[in-house]
């Protein structure tokens, strides 16, 4: 046995001279100072940092062949302070594998909860050939289930019996294990600056795949360098100014020491909560964010820093063949798209992407002796993402045309194109027509293709693992492995990627700089960055707030994605080998050129940062130490907020109607515990200019009744303690706030005085004043009172205090509570406070006295009205539901107000005539948009309830102005319709609304008014259809004879996903009359006829029968009738024939394809009122005559009623019978 320490790998010099890009290196007007690194010495990787203990083991099995025990251990090794050893099964654990793990070998002895991490390798080692050795690797936390761990199927017996291949040398074996013990991170106490010299970025909910990008900006020191020295000035705002708000972040994660939180940045977006709770396209975000930044560079010393950094340009050619032609055009790239599926590397996707296409046959190139020059197959902005090819269409034979294939970013009213083929005609190369009548030898065999011009210092690559499936109707993420190198060489095999104007001189070799990884699948999932920040051998992970430092196998291999065995966890139980798909995988690679590495990684200091901006942090920074030293600290004082009656004069009627006053808007003082109170009212006594002997401090209380007012004044002794003992006398929750009022008393030249002595017998009572004409409350004074007195006593002193007339009349009014409801009862002023129940603290409202006949003049004639009216006041945000993110209009409310009282201030505020016209949707607090159902006529009572969504109130609602009243809107059904002419290959689309006790017949007689039949007594027919599958039949469908069978017909594809075979149906279904004893060559026959398809294309359509979805191909002698069983066809949708071929060719216009996949793949059953169930109708052909008469007239359209559902389609076709 030997034990080594492994020999630091020599890195080797590139011996080729580089040459800088020229857009770097000619730049005469350098916009900043670049200092090289070329020693790519980051401050952070200078730091002292312990490398984790390894070793490796070598272990010599002499006989091995002979070894006849089940299990075989090694000697222990330590690594790391802890034991091991390697436990083999000579003749595999269960399987014909030789089996081999590593053991904890004092796991038995170990204390309880003990874990140990450690990345490791075992490895047999072959003696002839050393580059043959088998070796393999993983990683565990070990622990006391979890002892051992490697694999099951190391490598076959066979091979390792096999005397010629070099493993087993007179019977000899050598094993090799190579062991990293690791630290177990406690991420609680993890810094990630201490351990890594880096912070992380705080995720705000769903923004992890934008963290991981503005790692890797930030990363590219020449990047981070050109954002530093963008202009900015003092008086900006980083929520509004996205310039800003990236230095500012870049700043923090420069010189922070905790992670940086990122909603200044998200906030200068223009996002809202929301946006930051979705994830977004991580290219979108990219294009964006450097096309701001490249457009607040204008002008200033850093123009052109995007391009210089990230532009490429790439050549699309046409190029005849047989003739002297050739068409051009250069475009330009911040990033390439790469082809994951069906490639194996970063090489193979290159080899694709510049693969040349060769137009012939149909699809020839229109040369038109070289007329028709400009021919642009990528003229659209996702030019390699959109499949184009030279077509002909078949309206104008010899007109060319473009094919769009798949669109990959559309806007919302293109959304139901990206499946569809538009063609658009080509316009000659000045602007003109082309012939319409081309010779025959002017189309000439083409062949097309892209090739680079020249590629950026930075290249970014974004991999498709994300792709739309056309056959599920689905994205779908492509987890196939991918692999990619450390280092890419794109001038390989004599440059077969660079058009001939390429500058040959550039060196087009780059190094890996970041690897963005997505985990999870297409609906979600995680992102973060391997990023090594100069170019080193050292990479860090950087995962939203944490940062750590991995090797380059995690960062690279384990990015390729593929399949993983999963390493068995219980040597000697019969456990098959398990192979899972790596959700795991790179989505996005950042390569730097090795010629340009010098002037990109380069240094980035203080002196790169406008004063103003470190003036601004700085500030920041100091703030947020202070708060932090204020939280530590805050066991130690005790938060003192003290009232007085101008706080109550102030807010009382503007800021707060109810109780007395606001505590978190008066003066606060943080004072330490340990200080007497007494002291404390001389701070006071400074900070308010009233000396300490005209003080007296009342404790606040919380009622049963949820209001809070002044309870007791302090006692002497009470002043006496300590401020910390007085907080926890007078607060039970053990606040750490203490809330006083103060009462200071004015003589008549209003300068203070001491207080009067307060006896038992003395009440504080406190006064509103409310005016009815002005509807306004508002605070006049306190005044002591006489529990044994009468209101009536204090009449004269409540007018003096309100303004009024000494024998002016005033009723009173007690304002006992306000939640949940408004409770204030008038005072009689001829009993006693005492007989009133009045005590200290409590609120009393007067007003002037009014007739009853006068009350009419106003809205809110009494206190109790009016503050039943501020208590259920609510300002409401209203929405055109069009514009569903603008405020249209803000109108007050009441909460009480009933649906009609809403609807009828809204066509106020729009001026309109009659507000059942009025459509309104409540809001969804959690999504802030609006609910997917609107609220029906008078389906809610009261405003209040229009705005609760679960637990939260909102502000707002979103209107909609309807063409007819709502009530008799709902009492109608709205249907989408189809209609598919019988001799015309067009689909129209019409709307119809019919009352709910409408027939089917209406709708049919209600179409016909609105289309053009192929003959006035043209038939229909009522079909019922979902997922392309026809799930009812009318009545009148099962009168056929006794030797007549119908059977469904669905048009098919098998789609393999996730190792199981899918069947998948597409197209419009039809039903087909068979006779008994008809062969599938006799019905294969019509249905070519039906169908109108070529000879060609029909000839690789095969035929199969379907019963719960399990496809049994058929021969053309087979009798078809014989397949299907005699049973009720309203469930024969379990059978059905079958036609699987490709969907590639749609036979109608673009009208009709789309109106047949929103029928096939996007209508929702309807529910049905009674059996809740769903159907959507297709009322197809009617085909046989002696059908003509019965339509189900009997059926109506309330059967079909939805109550959730707002269109519903049906599709019509006509045909003459």
């Amino acid at each position: 046995m030997t034990v080594m320490t492994p020999a630091p790998i020599d890195q080797q010099e590139d011996e080729e001279m580089l040459v800088p890009h020229s857009d770097l290196t000619d730049n005469n007007n350098q916009p900043m100072e670049v200092v090289g690194q070329p020693d790519a010495a980051n401050a952070a990787e200078n730091q002292p940092v312990e490398d984790p203990p390894s070793s490796r083991f070598s272990w010599t099995i002499e006989n091995f062949s002979r070894l006849n025990t089940k299990k075989h251990y090694s000697e222990i090794f330590v690594v790391g302070g802890y034991k091991w050893r390697v436990l083999i099964f000579p003749k595999g654990n269960n399987v014909d594998h030789l089996s081999m793990y590593l053991d904890v070998a004092d796991s038995s002895s170990l204390p309880y909860g003990w874990s140990r991490y450690a990345q490791f390798s075992l490895a047999v080692v072959n003696q002839i050939h050393n580059k043959y050795t088998v070796r393999k690797d993983t990683q565990h936390q070990f622990n006391a289930r979890e002892s051992d761990w490697g694999f099951t199927s190391f490598m076959p017996l066979g091979e390792l019996y096999d005397p010629n291949r070099g493993y087993l040398v007179n019977d000899t074996l050598l094993i090799e294990a190579e062991v990293i013990v690791r630290r177990v991170v406690d991420y609680w106490t993890y810094d990630s600056k201490k351990e890594t010299g880096f912070v992380g970025l705080k995720n705000q909910g769903a923004t992890c795949y934008m963290n991981s990008l503005l790692q890797t900006l930030f990363h590219i020191p020449y990047f981070r360098k050109a954002v530093y020295h963008m202009p900015t000035t003092e008086n900006d705002m980083p929520s509004g100014s996205i310039p800003l708000a990236l230095q500012s972040l870049f700043y923090k994660l420069q010189y922070s020491d905790s992670s940086v939180a990122t909603k200044e940045l998200t906030k200068s977006f223009g996002w809202d909560t929301y946006d930051s709770f979705m994830q977004h396209d991580v290219q979108e975000l990219n294009r964006v964010l450097c096309e701001k930044l490249e457009d607040k560079m204008k002008g200033t010393v850093v123009e052109g820093t995007i391009q210089q950094l990230f532009e490429g340009h790439h050549m699309n050619y046409i190029e005849c063949i047989n003739v002297d032609y050739k068409s051009t055009r250069k475009e330009s790239f911040y990033d390439l798209q790469l082809d994951v599926k069906g490639c194996r590397d970063v090489y193979a996707s290159f080899d694709k992407y510049v693969e040349v296409e060769r137009l012939e046959g149909d699809n020839k190139y229109h040369a038109e002796q070289y007329g028709l020059q400009d021919y642009y197959p990528n003229a659209f902005p996702f030019s390699k993402d959109l499949s184009s090819h030279d077509f002909l269409s078949e309206d104008h034979p010899n007109r060319p045309y473009f094919l769009v294939e798949q669109f990959l970013f559309l806007p919302d009213d293109k959304a139901d194109l990206y499946d569809q083929r538009e063609r658009h005609p080509v316009r000659g190369s000045q602007g003109r027509e082309p012939n319409q009548n081309p010779k025959k030898e002017d189309q000439r065999d083409a062949k097309k293709g892209v090739l680079f011009i020249d590629f950026p210092p930075v290249l970014q690559l974004q991999l498709k693992r994300f792709e739309y499936d056309f056959m599920r109707d689905t994205m779908v993420k492509i987890n196939d492995r991918y692999e990619f190198p450390l280092q890419l060489d794109l001038d390989r095999e004599n440059g077969k990627y660079l058009s001939p104007d390429a500058d040959r001189s550039v060196r087009n070799l780059y190094t890996l700089h970041s690897v963005l990884v997505h985990s999870g699948g297409v609906h979600g999932g995680h992102y973060y960055a391997f990023i090594r920040p100069t170019l080193s051998d050292q990479w860090y992970k950087f995962d939203d707030e944490r940062v750590t430092k991995e090797d380059m196998k995690r960062a690279l291999e384990e990015q390729y994605g593929g399949e993983e065995e999963l390493p068995q966890t219980n040597p000697g139980f019969n456990n098959t080998p398990f192979k899972f798909t790596k959700y795991s995988n790179a989505y996005m690679l950042v390569y730097i050129r090795d010629s340009d590495k010098d002037k990109i990684i380069c240094n980035v200091d203080e002196k790169d940062i406008a004063e103003h901006l470190r003036e601004r942090l700085k500030k920041e920074q100091e703030e947020k130490e202070y708060k932090k030293k204020e939280k530590a600290e805050a066991h130690l004082y005790t938060i003192i907020k003290v009232a007085r009656d101008g706080d109550l004069m102030e807010q009382i009627g503007k800021d707060i109607y109810f109780d007395l006053v606001d505590h978190d808007k008066v003066r606060s003082f943080r004072i330490q515990k340990q200080i007497p109170f007494n002291l404390f009212k001389e701070e006071v006594a400074k900070e308010f200019g009233i000396p300490v002997q005209f003080q007296r401090f009342w404790l606040w209380a919380k009622r049963q009744n949820h209001t809070y007012r002044p309870n007791r004044p302090l006692t002497q002794p009470e002043e006496t303690q300590t401020v910390g003992q007085l907080r926890e006398v007078s607060n039970k929750v053990h606040n750490a706030e203490l809330k006083l009022f103060l009462e200071v008393e004015c003589g008549p030249d209003l300068r203070p005085i001491a207080p009067p002595e307060k006896t038992k017998e003395d009440i504080l009572l406190f006064f509103k004043l409310y005016d009815p004409d002005k509807e306004e409350l508002r605070y006049v004074g306190r005044l002591f009172v006489k529990s044994t007195g009468k209101p009536a006593e204090y009449l004269s002193k409540l007018n003096e205090m309100a303004g009024y007339a000494p024998d002016e009349e005033i009723d009173l009014y007690e304002e006992i509570k306000f939640e949940p409801s408004v409770m204030c009862e008038p005072i009689e002023k001829k009993f006693t406070f005492r007989a009133s129940q009045l005590e200290d603290g409590d609120i009393v409202c007067f007003q002037k006295a009014h007739p009853a006949e006068s009350a009419e003049q106003f809205r809110y004639p009494d206190v109790p009205s009016f503050l039943d009216y501020v208590h259920n006041r609510q300002v409401v945000h209203f929405r055109s539901l069009d514009k569903p993110k603008e405020d249209d209009f803000c109108l007050e409310m009441s909460k009480l107000y009933t649906y009609d009282d809403v609807v009828e201030r809204v066509a106020q505020q729009l001026g309109l005539d009659d507000p059942s016209k009025i459509r309104l949707t409540s809001h969804n607090c959690y999504s802030q948009q609006p609910k997917p159902q609107p609220i029906k006529y008078r389906g809610i009572d009261h405003l209040s309830d229009m705005l609760i969504h679960y637990n939260q109130t909102s502000d707002i609602l979103y209107y909609e102005v309807l063409d007819i009243p709502l009530p008799e809107l709902q009492c109608l059904k709205t249907l989408k319709v189809a209609f598919h002419h019988a001799t015309k290959d067009e689909v129209s689309i019409h709307t119809i609304r019919l009352p709910k006790q409408s027939t089917v017949g209406d709708v049919i007689n209600d179409l016909k008014t609105k289309v053009e039949l192929s003959h006035p007594n043209a038939e229909l027919r009522l079909l019922e259809v979902f997922y392309h599958k026809i799930y009812k039949i009318p009545d009148e469908e099962k009168n056929l004879g006794p030797h007549d069978r119908l059977i469904h017909v669905y048009h098919f594809a098998k789609d393999t996903a996730q190792n199981q075979m899918q069947i998948q149906n597409f197209g419009e279904p039809f039903f087909l009359v068979i006779h008994e004893g008809e062969t599938l060559a006799e019905i294969k026959v019509r249905i070519q006829k039906k169908l109108q398809v070529l000879d060609d294309e029909f000839a690789k359509w095969k035929f199969a029968f379907l019963s719960l979805g399990r496809p049994e191909y058929l021969q053309d002698s087979d009798v078809v009738s014989s397949r299907f069983q005699r049973r009720d066809v309203y469930g024969a949708w379990e059978q059905y024939l079958g036609l699987e071929h490709s969907d590639s060719a749609p036979k109608r216009a673009y009208a009709a394809n789309q109106a047949s996949r929103k029928i096939g793949k996007k209508a929702l059953f309807l529910a049905s009122a009674s059996l809740a169930r769903v159907v959507p109708f297709l009322i197809d052909t009617l085909l046989r005559s002696q059908l003509k008469s019965t339509i189900r007239k009997h059926l109506t359209m309330r059967e079909f009623d939805d109550s959730w559902l707002w269109m519903n389609w049906v599709t019509l076709n006509t045909m003459d019978v």
